[in-house]
């Protein structure tokens, strides 16, 4: 692996475990093991490594949101899939990434902020389409009303004044809120796969 990568990787691991504002360049470099020279002589500051973890993390976000509807039975399995895949993502996440990124690395939170609004929209909006088809969502349901209620119930859970961190965990609450949608828009039949998935999921320890 590149030094540039390797630095790219190991410094998002450290964002996400311990928040973006309380890791410093001193912090990257000891978990390394290299010197901070070494990291300047590859980045400016600070502000371009959060930029380029932004970027890589955006990027495999949508390799795995695009793979997630490619390999779903229908449009309630990729629901879970999709939950399968946060759980692996948020189970050690820091609830202060996203308020660190608004607040401190105002061009990375726009880059995030941009995915978000068009390519997420995109994903929730083709899965509701796609679930009215197969007659596992209701048919009478705004497509464009409840994208966009979804997209930003994504972001609730960060919400650190509506769900603090000392009294709320960020993975448990993504998930019931993921779950309390889906049974809100399902027929009975979606209804009745939702249970099947669920009980899969129990089982495989999700």
């Amino acid at each position: 692996m590149e030094p540039k990568e390797r630095i790219i990787q190991e410094a998002k691991m450290l964002f996400m475990k311990l928040g973006i504002r309380s890791v410093s360049m001193d912090d990257v470099a000891n978990h390394l093991g290299m010197s901070k020279k070494t990291i300047y002589q590859l980045f400016a500051d600070k502000d371009e490594i959060v930029d380029l973890v932004i970027e890589s993390d955006i990027q495999q976000l949508q390799k795995d949101c695009t793979l997630c509807s490619e390999i779903a039975s229908d449009a309630i399995d990729e629901i879970f899939k999709t939950m399968e895949m946060i759980v692996w993502q948020f189970r050690n996440m820091n609830p202060m990434v996203l308020f660190d990124l608004q607040k401190f690395h105002h061009r990375s939170y726009e880059k995030f902020m941009a995915y978000k609004n068009k390519f997420l929209l995109e994903i929730i909006s083709n899965n509701l389409k796609k679930g009215v088809q197969e007659e596992l969502y209701r048919s009478d349901i705004k497509i464009e009303i409840l994208s966009r209620y979804r997209l930003e119930s994504l972001l609730l859970a960060f919400n650190l004044e509506v769900f603090p961190p000392d009294r709320f965990n960020i993975l448990e609450v993504t998930l019931e809120i993921i779950e309390h949608f889906l049974y809100g828009l399902s027929t009975e039949k979606g209804y009745q796969l939702i249970v099947q998935y669920k009980k899969k999921s129990i089982k495989n320890g999700l």
